[in-house]
């Protein structure tokens, strides 16, 4: 008996569905963190607080690094996947949607590895030394506000990501194939390139608040999908 997850497009499918559930861990720890957490702690005492960073954060921090990097490793093979079944998907309209999420995805990724949470580490061993009677790491504060704005920008990438990768196979874009996809490219690496150095160097600004970022979220995907659908024509 032949089983079709057993077939090239069976394995696709369960590198999807792995993807999927791992995003899901990732993503659902990214909103807890900045829609639950982050106002729980502004209202909470400092001993609460405290004891939440040194036992509760770790916790949640470790299925969130991890759930990024399972996202982005099955994330990968399936695109290796698709480029060998068909080498040029990728100048498609669907090939089009999914590496725009996808470069969404990566810079999510490196966010959180190399930016949100090198500096949780630093705010999560000040919290056990300030517990066990040590003084506090001056550079804790800093680094926590750094992780923050990654953080929020994460937030601001997660709502785009969802709707290309979403559209990818749900939503009729139309790509000319005589069009030259060079414009598309610069001026989605200008406007993306843009919030990613925010996130490394910037402020929060308007992201500060819940609602803030949640509003620029869709605003960029607005702004993503019109650059999209005027320089594909």
């Amino acid at each position: 008996m032949n089983l079709a997850l057993f077939s090239t497009d069976g394995i696709l499918f369960l590198l999807r569905w792995l993807h999927i559930f791992f995003g899901i861990v990732w993503i659902g720890h990214l909103y807890y963190f900045n829609f639950v957490q982050g106002a729980f702690f502004a209202e909470t005492d400092a001993a609460t607080k405290s004891n939440a960073i040194q036992k509760l954060v770790p916790r949640a921090l470790w299925w969130f690094r991890w759930g990024a990097m399972f996202t982005l490793i099955t994330g990968l093979i399936i695109l290796m996947g698709m480029g060998h079944q068909n080498p040029s998907t990728f100048v498609t309209a669907r090939g089009i949607l999914i590496l725009t999420g996808g470069v969404l995805g990566i810079l999510m990724w490196y966010n959180v590895w190399f930016v949100i949470w090198p500096a949780q580490k630093v705010v999560i061993q000040s919290a056990l030394d300030v517990a066990s009677g040590k003084p506090a790491n001056p550079e804790a504060a800093g680094r926590g506000a750094r992780a923050t704005v990654a953080s929020r920008t994460n937030v601001l990438f997660s709502i785009p990501m969802i709707f290309f990768m979403a559209s990818s196979t749900h939503l009729p874009l139309y790509v000319n194939p005589d069009a030259s996809l060079g414009a598309l490219v610069a001026v989605l690496a200008i406007l993306i390139g843009a919030l990613e150095f925010n996130a490394l160097k910037g402020k929060t600004g308007p992201m500060t608040t819940v609602k803030g970022v949640i509003h620029c979220g869709f605003g960029l995907t607005v702004v993503l999908y019109l650059v999209m659908e005027f320089l594909t024509k």
